[in-house]
């Protein structure tokens, strides 16, 4: 069974067609980069598959389940710009998941239940490399660091989707590495579905086992929102998937 798929789905703006007749089936287990110039609707693809935005027309299928009208803890999210709280400690931000998800009123846990929450954040912060810096706040974390949190506070509520928004394209050559192995080897251990937006091509082959380019096959200079982004490309990269 595919984990995602898009059936005809078009999507438009008063004015402006942004996307249309996109068709894609993503199995599970799969690593999609999606790439395509500026403006051409992939941040809006992403934002479908969070329930942001919802299609003008087609479907959305989530393991064969139409898709939720809202965003939930089966689809985890990670954006360019740090998505962390600075108010919060690392370990408060990693929490906070698990208790908007274990004390839905409150949003607090407390006693036996904050133990155990924190236990399982500890997990995570080493998984990602960040139990040292449990106590400091995200203003004492460099940019990468940041970025390592963002994953842990997408991770930690175990999403089948992990849906990533040019989420290095801040980052220093050598940090991009860095954060490059490491989502490579979270993508391994936890045998989820990754699809990530990405500008740079050179990122997309290296990480993903399928690339999809989006891009105007037509253009009407005399109506220039008259049409949308469509699948161009869809290219199978030969790497390892993760063990189910």
């Amino acid at each position: 069974m595919s984990a995602i798929s898009l059936r005809d789905v078009w999507m438009e703006y008063p004015g402006q067609m942004v996307l249309e007749r996109i068709n894609l089936s993503l199995a599970a287990g799969e690593f999609c980069a999606v790439v395509g110039p500026s403006g051409c609707g992939k941040t809006t693809f992403l934002r479908m598959l969070l329930s942001i935005e919802r299609p003008t027309r087609g479907e959305i299928l989530l393991d064969g389940q139409a898709l939720p009208p809202e965003p939930r803890a089966d689809r985890g999210v990670v954006f360019q710009r740090y998505s962390v709280f600075p108010h919060l400690r690392v370990i408060d931000n990693v929490v906070l998941g698990l208790a908007f998800t274990g004390a839905r009123v409150t949003g607090r846990l407390f006693g036996a239940a904050r133990r155990r929450a924190e236990a399982q954040a500890d997990a995570m912060l080493e998984s990602v490399g960040l139990l040292p810096a449990r106590d400091k706040y995200p203003a004492q974390l460099s940019g990468g660091m940041q970025q390592r949190l963002a994953l842990a506070q997408a991770l930690i509520l175990k999403p089948r989707l992990l849906l990533l928004d040019e989420p290095f394209g801040a980052l220093d050559p050598g940090t991009k590495a860095q954060m490059h192995a490491l989502l490579t080897d979270l993508w391994r251990e936890q045998a989820m579905t990754v699809l990530m937006v990405t500008h740079d091509l050179s990122e997309a082959f290296s990480l993903a086992t399928r690339v999809v380019a989006l891009d105007r096959l037509r253009l009407d200079p005399q109506a220039p929102g008259a049409f949308g982004a469509t699948i161009t490309f869809d290219i199978k990269v030969h790497r390892t998937r993760p063990n189910k």
